[in-house]
């Protein structure tokens, strides 16, 4: 049985810093491009962020995170993170771990196989 499940959400200050973490089983997340996105209360689920199987190559959202997110793996622990630095209360969220099995970088819902639960972020202000 496939499962993602992420953590490292909590309450935090605008300013101050997270890490989400995001550890697979029943997958290996080595053979997996891996994503996470985020639904902030009232609005749909964006993408956020995704790297390639060996870490080689990242891609964000857009400006508005590039800077101060970075995703990252540990294959050998298989876990995905997401570091999150200069947080804004535009950040807050419901956090999603995805995997997909394309080998292309996608910010697409659809092309990712298995989700995880999420884990929330709140920033105040």
């Amino acid at each position: 049985q496939v499962q993602l499940v992420e953590s490292g959400g909590e309450v935090v200050q605008a300013g101050g810093s997270l890490r989400l973490s995001c550890v697979a089983s029943g997958l290996t997340v080595s053979s997996y491009g891996m994503a996470w996105f985020r639904q902030a209360p009232g609005k749909e689920r964006e993408f956020v962020a995704t790297i390639t199987r060996s870490g080689s190559s990242t891609y964000y959202k857009d400006s508005s995170v590039k800077g101060r997110f970075t995703i990252s793996r540990d294959n050998a622990k298989n876990t995905v993170y997401l570091q999150m630095n200069s947080l804004k209360p535009e950040d807050t969220a419901v956090y999603y771990c995805a995997a997909t099995l394309s080998y292309i970088l996608s910010r697409q819902e659809n092309d990712y196989n298995a989700w995880g639960q999420g884990t929330q972020v709140t920033v105040s202000s």
